[in-house]
């Protein structure tokens, strides 16, 4: 399942949240998601296993407990294919930004004409 399409899920965004600030047990993440979304713990370990199979949680065991982390680098590879398109909004923005500091219109690069304020008739 492609990393966008995990993370879709807002069960899923949590758990990375969760994981975000350090290694955690998968009894602590299943407390905290359970509380915050009355899922059960099954569903809480399924949520768990999709994010480690689509490689954006690792898991290691550590005697009983299985603690799992974020793995960041298929974040690394969703930041750079996002950064394309904030660049290339950040750019038009900045283009925009200048055609109308400019007095010309962003969508088609033209002068704005001044318009007379019509007196408002009174009746």
């Amino acid at each position: 399942m492609h990393p966008f399409s995990v993370l879709a899920d807002p069960v899923r965004r949590r758990i990375v949240e969760l994981l975000a600030g350090g290694e955690r047990s998968a009894g602590e993440v299943g407390a905290a998601v359970q509380v915050e979304f009355g899922i059960s713990q099954p569903a809480v370990s399924l949520h768990l296993r999709v994010l480690r199979e689509s490689g954006l949680v690792t898991v290691r065991p550590s005697g009983a407990r299985r603690l799992y982390a974020v793995d960041s680098s298929p974040l690394r590879v969703m930041d750079r294919w996002l950064d394309r398109y904030v660049r290339s909004d950040t750019r038009r923005s900045e283009a925009t930004g200048r055609a109308v500091d400019a007095g010309r219109s962003p969508e088609r690069g033209k002068k704005h004409k001044k318009r007379s304020k019509r007196k408002e008739r009174h009746g």
